[in-house]
């Protein structure tokens, strides 16, 4: 009978989010308090449960979240994003130029939220496609599959992060056996995926073929640029190298696991970004403050998603159904990582939405961490390879590639669902691979 609420309550979240088009923070409050009084709470413990998911989610993320839509920000508004861009695909030519926005997409997505990223280096691969002649899918994949999978996959990103400290996940870890995971996953589900699929054609929408060009002038080195977009990739997995390599009680090991921290290495790296990308070429203070003011105010609907995602799993927690699941699943033959897969994965088809199927895989699988004994780290991954899984009708980053490239509904499942249905298989392979030996 717990099972059956929670089945109940997940298609009710599908029902009221895809169907009656419901804002996904109101639908997880209602879903968090109809699944704990149908699980026998008393009302009011089930609105204690669900303040203390809220609390406890935001306060581990508001600033990880907050600092890193800062960082993107910058990194887009400088222009930093575009050099970076134009400068990968100089140096690796037309032959290779898909390796380029492979490149590109990674970098730039690490620190960039996923919907920012796609906005800003799509139209510049309008460009890049235009400029050398070949096919826009051909080039444009790449770029997409390297910009879902660190959307799905690497901390500092929202559902990463949020199931890493749900899991007590060292976030350093994750970030290193996730870009691991990675490589070989945007590879394949990238160049070599969309050598497949060069005959079907897609055609810009006019008004996506003039976008704002910023002047060599206007934008920062590629030094730069790149330095400053993955500073806090480097700071932190700096400290989880020399966690590994130096001895404990180490001065370096206490210096670096500072920096290393994800907040302090985001704070770091946005103070570092007002300056190089920002006070350096002669921007004023005030129009910095003004643009990081804006990035988070473009995430408080993020935030409060993934804070009601919080709060359904408190409540699965405080209901007794996390356990139940547990112990349900003890006797099971099946790799738990694969089985947080396929909860994420199944999620993902009905609601959509990567980070709230990341997030609400994470309150269901919880259990299975602490009975199978398997790594946090991987778990975390696992999750959100499935989260990525089979993206359709129902996910708002299918319309925008459709609407973009202005593709059919077919020939967008063809290429786009095809592609994110990869990137899910790839990181579950790479994820029971590393499991070997970890």
């Amino acid at each position: 009978m717990p099972l059956l609420i929670v089945i109940f309550g997940i298609v009710l979240l599908f029902l009221l989010i895809a169907r009656l088009k419901l804002n996904a923070f109101i639908a997880f409050i209602i879903v968090s308090l109809l699944v704990g009084v149908a699980e026998g709470m008393e009302f009011l413990k089930v609105v204690d449960s669900i303040r203390d998911g809220l609390g406890e989610t935001l306060g581990s993320l508001v600033m990880i979240l907050g600092f890193g839509a800062m960082l993107g920000k910058l990194v887009a508004d400088s222009g930093a994003a575009q050099r970076i861009t134009i400068e990968l695909v100089h140096k690796f030519g037309k032959k290779n130029i898909q390796w380029a926005v492979v490149l590109t997409g990674f970098i730039v997505g690490i620190p960039m939220f996923y919907s920012v990223g796609f906005v800003i280096l799509v139209p510049l691969v309008f460009t890049v496609a235009a400029t050398t002649g070949l096919p826009l899918i051909y080039v444009g994949l790449p770029m997409l599959a390297a910009l879902s999978v660190t959307h799905g996959y690497l901390p500092p990103h929202p559902a990463p992060t949020g199931i890493a400290v749900m899991f007590n996940a060292d976030i350093g870890k994750t970030l290193l056996y996730g870009i691991v995971v990675a490589i070989p996953a945007i590879i394949i589900a990238g160049p070599l995926f969309s050598r497949t699929i060069k005959k079907i054609e897609a055609t810009p929408i006019k008004e996506f073929l003039n976008p704002k060009i910023l002047t060599d002038e206007e934008m920062p080195s590629t030094t730069t640029s790149i330095l400053t977009a993955l500073l806090p990739v480097i700071l932190i997995g700096i400290a989880s190298l020399v966690d590994i390599l130096a001895p404990d009680g180490s001065i370096i090991k206490e210096i670096t696991a500072i920096i290393g921290n994800p907040v302090i290495a985001l704070l770091l790296s946005v103070l570092v970004a007002i300056y190089t990308l920002g006070l350096a070429r002669g921007r004023k203070m005030k129009e910095l403050m003004d643009s990081v003011s804006s990035a988070v105010a473009g995430i408080t609907m993020v935030l409060l998603i993934i804070a009601g995602a919080g709060a359904l799993k408190q409540v699965l927690i405080d209901s007794g159904v996390s356990e139940y699941i547990g112990d349900m699943l003890k006797g099971s033959t099946i790799s738990p990582l694969i089985l947080a897969w396929l909860i994420a994965t199944v999620i993902r088809v009905c609601v959509g939405s990567a980070t709230v199927a990341g997030l609400t895989a994470a309150g269901i699988a919880l259990p299975l961490l602490s009975t199978s004994g398997v790594s946090p780290e991987l778990m975390v991954l696992a999750i959100g390879s499935g989260s990525l899984m089979l993206s359709h009708v129902n996910d708002g980053g299918f319309w925008l590639y459709k609407e973009y490239f202005n593709l059919s509904v077919k020939d967008t499942l063809r290429t786009w669902t095809v592609m994110e249905t990869t990137v899910g298989i790839m990181g579950l392979l790479g994820v029971l691979v590393l499991d070997i030996f970890i």
